[in-house]
């Protein structure tokens, strides 16, 4: 990977998250209403006038919930607006980082030697955010040098937005775009309901998220061949495979399903990251005006 300053990360987990699996929500449900039932045999435990005034107080809460409703699809509303206005800018941003328009001052470029656009323009944006530094592996760049560029779009039904991938024709795989969709529902303190990623259609021996390993014969056989094996390996593109989900109705321990649980939650970080912040600052981050 490319050096960057070191830079300190914001992460924070904007949302808990359930991947669309009937084995894998029904678990992570059972273990909240586990959890609800608890608080409820706690609540038990109160004194009758206690209860009735956390009654009163669960009142109030829905009056705010229902204000943080409206407050979120006006929200939703205004930013729609807006990323419709920004998009002829970030359509002229790709022309010129693509070489299909050029800045004033500057003559067309009729030497095919001439460089043209700016080069490793989403590469070095990415690499100048701590958090997609660290999973941008260093057999991952030649690859994402063929980014051309990144775009988000809003799902209304249901809920929820996408990021599409645009690449250049490239010897690692065959798909042009490569997408990565979070539907979400409800509209307080939203879940992550379904994600998904497009399968990269990888060109023999250009897989970058997985390696082979070569295990040479002991010692005194002499006429084996070596063992090879294929092993799953850290790539910022996994981030288009989802989290390997269990089969239908099988149980999940509590350590299982936090861990199910903090994937998801990384995941969809990552996700928002590029929306918040990778998209709309990209010129910042390249220039290093932004970097985190």
């Amino acid at each position: 990977m490319t050096d960057i300053p070191n830079a300190s990360s914001d992460l924070h987990a904007a949302l808990n998250a359930e991947e669309d699996s009937a084995g894998v929500v029904d678990a992570l449900k059972d273990k909240l209403q586990i959890d609800a039932e608890k608080d409820e045999d706690e609540l038990e435990t109160l004194s009758p006038i206690v209860r009735k005034r956390v009654e009163v107080l669960r009142k109030i809460q829905r009056q705010i919930d229902a204000l943080m409703a409206k407050f979120f699809k006006e929200r939703t509303a205004l930013e729609d607006k807006y990323l419709k206005l920004s998009e002829p800018l970030y359509t002229k941003r790709y022309e010129i980082v693509n070489g299909i328009a050029e800045v004033e001052g500057i003559e067309t470029a009729t030497n095919s030697s001439e460089e043209k656009g700016v080069p490793g323009f989403w590469l070095n944006a990415m690499n100048h955010n701590e958090m997609l530094f660290e999973e941008i592996q260093e057999r991952d760049e030649k690859a994402l040098r063929y980014l051309k560029d990144i775009k988000l779009s809003r799902i209304v039904e249901p809920n929820g937005f996408k990021l599409e991938f645009f690449f250049e024709t490239n010897p690692f795989f065959k798909n042009t775009v490569l997408t990565k969709t979070y539907h979400m529902v409800g509209e307080v303190d939203p879940i992550l309901k379904k994600v998904v990623g497009t399968e990269i259609e990888w060109f023999q021996g250009k897989c970058l998220t997985q390696k082979t390993l070569i295990k040479k014969p002991k010692m005194g056989w002499r006429y084996t061949n070596p063992i090879t094996k294929t092993v799953e390996c850290d790539s910022f593109f996994n981030f288009f495979k989802p989290p390997e989900i269990p089969d239908d109705g099988t149980y999940l321990d509590d350590d299982t399903a936090d861990q199910l649980q903090n994937l998801i939650e990384f995941d969809y970080g990552i996700g928002s990251l590029i929306k918040d912040k990778l998209i709309p600052h990209a010129v910042k981050l390249f220039t290093g005006e932004a970097a985190e």
